[in-house]
């Protein structure tokens, strides 16, 4: 999924890996987008042996925008090859069960707009397939085993069944948009501070008081 999601990005301009991190973190959701140091250079440099991106030039790196226990030397900004584009498209197509959990969903839906419709026709309805699966298993817990579990328990499991039941319903308009060629409705913005004025659910890993 790291590797799907840097070459996606790198297809939108060349970057170094701060910016990287950065744009996961915007484009992905702090949560989903928890990628250390740790793990991004070094797919960064699998992704370079590759012959799947190269560096495009070298810039000095801004003071206060250093990361921890890295030098200042000058940052390597990498740009997608065409064979990288060509592993891009490779993922991006991919539709089998890693596409339908919370991470691989995750990635996957935030190029969506590189995908084609049949691709994304099927990560939709394996998803709610999954979820699906996830709202029965809860809802049989909370049947049989509801008299034993003390309030905070029961409630976090009401939480996440209801969590379920929204995105089960914002995966079948987004699978009905689909069927239909429609392009998923954008939210009104409300006038005052910017609220949204719709009631539609968040997307999965997000919840209502998060989203802007």
């Amino acid at each position: 999924m790291l590797e799907l999601a840097i070459l996606g990005l790198l297809q939108e301009s060349p970057m170094h890996g701060y910016e990287l991190r950065k744009e996961l973190t915007a484009k992905l959701g702090a949560i989903r987008a928890a990628i250390s140091y740790g793990s991004l250079y070094p797919t960064l440099r699998r992704l370079q042996a590759a012959g799947w991106i190269t560096e495009a030039d070298v810039t000095p790196a801004p003071v206060g925008e250093v990361p921890a226990l890295t030098s200042r030397r000058g940052r390597v900004v990498y740009k997608i090859t065409a064979e990288g584009k060509e592993r891009f498209a490779e993922l991006i197509g991919q539709a089998g069960p890693e596409t339908y959990d919370d991470t691989g969903f995750g990635v996957h839906f935030a190029f969506f707009a590189r995908t084609d419709q049949a691709t994304r026709l099927r990560i939709l309805e394996g998803r709610r397939r999954k979820i699906e699966e996830r709202r029965e298993g809860l809802r049989d817990v909370l049947g049989r085993a509801a008299e034993r579990l003390d309030a905070y328990t029961l409630e976090l499991q009401r939480h996440g069944l209801d969590a379920c039941e929204r995105e089960v319903r914002w995966l079948e308009e987004l699978i009905a948009n689909e069927r239909s060629g429609r392009a998923p409705t954008v939210p009104n913005m409300g006038t005052a501070g910017g609220q949204r004025v719709n009631d539609s659910p968040p997307p999965p890993g997000e919840s209502r008081k998060e989203r802007p």
